[in-house]
């Protein structure tokens, strides 16, 4: 396994960490350390946050996470059988959409967010790969509150990366990364605080 070290050094936007098949790019903390404690406590109580629900053979699962789907209009999103319908942007999100998009020079019509109670909650392997998205579209993933390791699985060779998520931090998938590769966020008895995780995105056809 490839741990991504993060201390020390002036962090390259252009280094891709994955090895093939994919573009990853880590641009680091983005906002400063007010700034992304602001956003957090805003989102935090803002947000219209609902626990998410999933079809696992057959059955009907609510988890303990949190999740919300914000876009330019009104979205119908599918994943794990179930269908979503997203909020219209609030002022924070746009800001931070307008934001990112500026950083990344990619655009986005439409955000995913996760919010994490605790190191106890995670997110199993998957790809960002549903009809909805466009193809091979960036998904740029921004991180506020406590620090989580982030993994990625490529889906023939098994070959892992793996990297910690910093408090206001953001992450590029891009490319053929989710046809080719996994992720996940692992679950983590050593982490108490909560985490909020955006994920900005393209949804096309509806």
């Amino acid at each position: 396994m490839t741990q991504i070290g993060l201390f020390n050094f002036e962090i390259d936007t252009e280094r891709n960490l994955l090895p093939k098949d994919g573009t990853v790019n880590y641009f680091g903390k983005v906002f400063s350390e007010a700034e992304a404690t602001r956003f957090f406590e805003i989102l935090l109580n803002t947000i219209n946050w609902k626990n998410d629900e999933a079809m696992i053979f057959g059955k009907k699962i609510v988890t303990k996470r949190k999740v919300a789907w914000y876009g330019d209009r009104e979205f119908e999103y599918t994943y794990s059988k179930i269908t979503k319908k997203a909020h219209l942007w609030s002022p924070e999100l746009l800001l931070l959409k307008k934001q990112i998009e500026k950083k990344s020079g990619e655009t986005f019509n439409s955000c995913l967010l996760n919010l994490y109670h605790s190191g106890e909650e995670g997110m199993a392997w998957h790809s960002d790969a549903e009809k909805d998205l466009k193809k091979n579209c960036a998904i740029a993933s921004v991180s506020f509150g406590a620090e989580r390791k982030f993994a990625f699985k490529h889906k023939e060779t098994k070959e892992t990366v793996s990297l910690n998520l910093e408090h206001g931090s953001l992450l590029i998938m891009k490319g053929t990364t989710q046809t080719n590769w996994l992720h996940r966020l692992p679950p983590t008895k050593r982490v108490n605080g909560a985490r909020i995780n955006l994920t900005f995105r393209t949804i096309v056809g509806n």
